[in-house]
């Protein structure tokens, strides 16, 4: 069959798969090819079991052979964020002393959709230990955008976004505790669900540790696809309870709120003409459409949000690394005083379990002050970041700003403005392509739902599909 099937969505896939259109082995050649064909000029995928993947895919068409019913996701191949682990291949996260370690067992995830029939293959790309808005590492090097390869694809989830939007997946799980599915899928033009808190478990995620058991607070693992519709069928497989589906929406019943503008948040003015002209697309289509100011105070946010995700992130520190932070402690109490904007950083690694408690407590009433905006609307509409993909800046992460199309720069850490309300609040987020800047570049939208309200913005994002949906790289 002609290698044009990679360039459907998973559903379209399986469904060639299940009429004997395209064999598991044939569509497993297929996406391995491609990647072997885009691997120097992108890398995408850093490691690879192909004689794995074969036997998988080999077995799969062996069950069909002998009319055994098909898992929902039944041959089709995939490559997994190199923060899950997969039998054969552990999680590296990007860290040497990782690289190496022994097989073990699958991710709690993985297990779902391997049961489900997926052929998995290879881990993509992410940042050392996740922490970065760009995939690069120096055990792996650095994932480029099919849009633009001198842009990153984003981070953490970055290779696992860029084999989206080139075909060489239709599916993927990735992980988000600092915007790391929703970030890459907006730079690249493809789709993302961050779920509410633990709908989905983060059990064989590295990091924490490999073989921790808790979950980490605000991180989340999620699907990202092509689709709307691809979301949903991967997030019913990996969610704890299924999607609870709810029937998509008509456009002209849909009441949204469109939230633009942030005084203390930085945005492009090309991202925010994509949006406008989204927004008013959506106008058009019938669904009733509202500007509406900050739902939060970004001050008291951005205190709490830095407070518990500085608290997540100390947990990987060495020893001498927290003694260190430590010992700037008293300075960082008196340069917050001052209006010092590092201190935060420095008083959030270093935070006692009551002030853990004090900003814990500040998150709640913060998420009974989000739920009065979905007493009025049925989703809120967001940017994901200030800024569409940029170019690749490995410089020292504190040294790095973000520059805008007219020419002002902002901190890099304004990457984490518009996705913190969503991720300190536990709420769930599909991310959607919303347009392309003048340049050329994709511009997603974050679709913010109320608590556990899931299935309210997927079928949100699979009714907007009909106005905008996955475009792929001109070159691609």
């Amino acid at each position: 069959m002609s290698r044009d099937i990679l360039d459907l969505d998973a559903t379209d896939q399986l469904a060639a798969l299940a009429a004997g259109q395209v064999s598991a082995v044939e569509l497993f050649d297929l996406s391995t090819a491609r990647e072997a064909r885009l691997r120097d000029r992108l890398n995408l995928v850093v490691v690879r079991d192909l004689e794995g993947g074969r036997s998988a895919a080999r077995a799969s068409d062996e069950r069909r052979a002998k009319g055994e019913t098909p898992g929902v996701l039944e041959g089709l191949p995939m490559t997994l964020k190199d923060t899950l682990d997969v039998v054969g291949m552990p999680a590296s996260a990007g860290v040497e002393a990782l690289r190496n370690r022994p097989s073990c067992e699958d991710a709690e995830t993985v297990a779902r959709a391997r049961a489900a029939g997926a052929v998995f293959w290879g881990k993509t790309n992410v940042p050392v230990m996740a922490g970065d808005w760009q995939s690069f590492n120096s055990l792996y090097g650095v994932s480029s955008n099919p849009w633009d390869p001198t842009r990153t694809t984003g981070g953490s989830s970055g290779g696992a976004a860029g084999c989206l939007a080139t075909g060489i997946t239709a599916l993927e799980i990735g992980s988000d505790i600092g915007g790391s599915l929703r970030v890459p899928a907006n730079f690249c033009g493809v789709y993302s669900h961050k779920p509410s808190w633990e709908a989905v478990s983060q059990r064989g995620h590295v990091p924490p540790a490999p073989g921790s058991s808790a979950p980490r607070d605000l991180n989340v693992v999620g699907p990202m696809a092509r689709s709307a519709r691809d979301l949903q069928l991967l997030f019913s497989i990996i969610s704890r309870a299924g999607t609870g589906a709810v029937p998509a929406p008509r456009l002209k019943t849909l009441k949204v709120g469109l939230w633009l503008d942030e005084p203390a948040y930085g945005l492009d003015p090309e991202v925010r003409t994509v949006l406008e002209a989204y927004g008013r697309s959506l106008e058009d289509a019938g669904a009733t459409v509202e500007l509406v100011p900050s739902p939060l105070d970004a001050a008291v946010l951005k205190d709490c949000y830095q407070t518990l995700l500085g608290s997540v992130i100390a947990q990987d520190l060495s020893a001498a690394q927290i003694d260190n932070l430590l010992s700037m402690r008293p300075e960082a109490l008196a340069a917050k005083a001052a209006g010092a904007p590092m201190a935060g950083q420095v008083l959030s690694y270093t935070a006692t379990h009551l002030e853990w408690l004090a900003a814990d407590e500040t998150r709640f009433r913060l998420i009974d002050q989000a739920a009065s905006v979905f007493a009025r609307y049925d989703v809120l509409l967001a940017p994901v970041t200030p800024v569409p993909a940029f170019p690749h800046d490995h410089s020292p992460f504190n040294t790095r700003v973000l520059t805008l199309s007219d020419g002002r720069t902002i901190p890099y850490a304004s990457m984490l403005d518009w996705i913190s309300m969503a991720t300190t609040c536990r709420l769930p987020v599909t991310c959607a392509p919303a347009g392309l800047t003048a340049s050329g570049l994709p511009v997603g939208v974050q679709i913010i739902g109320p608590p556990g309200g899931d299935a309210i913005t997927l079928s949100v994002a699979a009714a907007l599909s009909e106005l905008r949906s996955f475009v792929p790289p001109p070159a691609y």
